[in-house]
C-alpha cells in the first residue's frame, strides 16, 4: 500500500509516496519488512517478499513458483498432494512410488480411496468380490479357496460337503464314513445313539453301532463265557458244531489249557483236551 504514515518502523526513512507493510500497526518500507518479517522458501532459500505469494504448509513455505512436486517438477498449486519423508509429490508420483497394487489388478491403489486389505494383500474396494456371484465382500465373512475368495453362501453350494446324517454343511471337525461326510456329532450308535466319533464300533448294513448294542442286537455268544464275539481289534473265534468261542475261551475244560490249533474231544457240552478225554 502506499503510505500515508510519515517514516518507516525500521529504518525511519520517509515512506512519502512509498509502497509499505503493516505490522502490529507499525509501518515499514518493503525492504525493511522483507528484511524483518519475510519466511525463507523452502525450496529456493530466499525469502517470500511482501508482494509475493506464500504458500504454507505444516509450518513450512514456498513460493508459488517454487511449490512443485519434488519427482515429476509439476506444479503444486491448487492440486492434490502428499507429503513422504518432508518431500511434496503429486498424486500421481506418490501412487507410483507408495502406493499398494491391487492384488486382483495389479492397478495402483490411489491414495484416498478405499482400500481393503486382507491375509497381507490389499484390493481396491470393488476388485474385492465373492469369485462366484461377484457381490462386494466389504467386511462380509469369506473362505478362501486356491487363493480365490468365496462369500460363505457360495462357497457353501459351491464346496462345502454336507452331513450325510443332518444334510447340514460340515464346517469343521468332520469324519467320513463309507465314503460320506458326518459331522463328528452326527455321527452316532444306531442302537443307543451315544457318540462314536473317537470310539470304536462295528458296521452292519452301513450302520455304526457300539460293541454292547452290537453285541446285543447281532453278535454271536460265546459258549464258555457268554459274552458277545466281536470283531473288533481284529478277534479270532473259534466255531465247532454251531458253537462259537473266543480265541481265549476255547480251552479244556478239566485242565484248562488252550486248544486252539489243537486236537480236541467232546463230552456232551464239554470240549476236553486228549489227555484229559483218554483219562476219562
Amino acid at each position: 500500500m502506499t503510505s500515508n504514515h510519515t517514516d518507516c518502523h525500521y529504518c525511519l526513512q520517509s515512506l512519502c509516496g512509498r509502497k509499505y507493510a503493516l505490522r502490529e500497526e507499525n509501518a515499514y518500507c518493503v525492504t525493511c519488512y522483507d528484511s524483518l518479517f519475510a519466511n525463507s522458501c523452502e525450496e529456493c532459500k530466499q525469502p517470500i517478499e511482501c508482494d509475493s505469494k506464500d504458500l504454507a504448509y505444516k509450518g513450512r513455505h514456498w513460493h508459488e513458483a517454487c511449490f512443485k512436486c519434488a519427482k515429476c517438477n509439476c506444479s503444486l498449486v491448487e492440486k492434490p498432494f502428499a507429503a513422504k519423508d518432508e518431500l511434496l509429490l503429486c498424486t500421481e508420483c506418490y501412487s507410483d512410488e507408495y502406493s499398494s497394487k491391487c492384488f486382483h489388478c495389479q492397478k495402483t491403489i490411489m491414495p484416498g480411496s478405499r482400500k481393503m486389505e486382507f491375509k497381507g494383500s490389499s484390493w481396491h474396494e470393488s476388485c474385492f468380490v465373492c469369485q462366484y456371484c461377484r457381490q462386494l465382500l466389504g467386511t462380509k465373512p469369506l473362505i478362501t479357496k486356491d487363493n480365490k475368495n468365496y462369500c460363505v453362501p457360495c462357497f457353501e453350494k459351491q464346496f462345502a460337503h454336507h452331513c450325510y446324517s443332518c444334510k447340514k454343511v460340515i464346517t469343521s471337525g468332520g469324519m467320513t464314513y463309507h465314503h460320506q461326510p458326518w459331522h463328528k456329532e452326527c455321527f452316532l450308535c444306531a442302537g443307543c445313539k451315544t457318540q462314536l466319533s473317537g470310539q470304536r464300533f462295528i458296521s452292519k448294513d452301513e450302520y455304526p453301532y457300539c460293541e454292547d448294542c452290537f453285541g446285543k442286537l447281532y453278535a454271536k455268544k460265546c459258549a464258555a463265557c457268554k459274552k458277545p464275539i466281536t470283531a473288533l481289534g481284529g478277534a479270532k473265534f473259534i466255531s465247532f458244531e454251531e458253537r462259537q468261542w473266543h480265541g481265549e475261551c476255547f480251552n479244556c475244560a478239566k485242565c484248562s489249557v488252550s486248544l486252539v490249533g489243537l486236537g480236541f474231544l467232546t463230552q456232551q457240552d464239554d470240549i476236553l483236551c486228549h489227555k484229559c478225554g483218554s483219562a476219562t
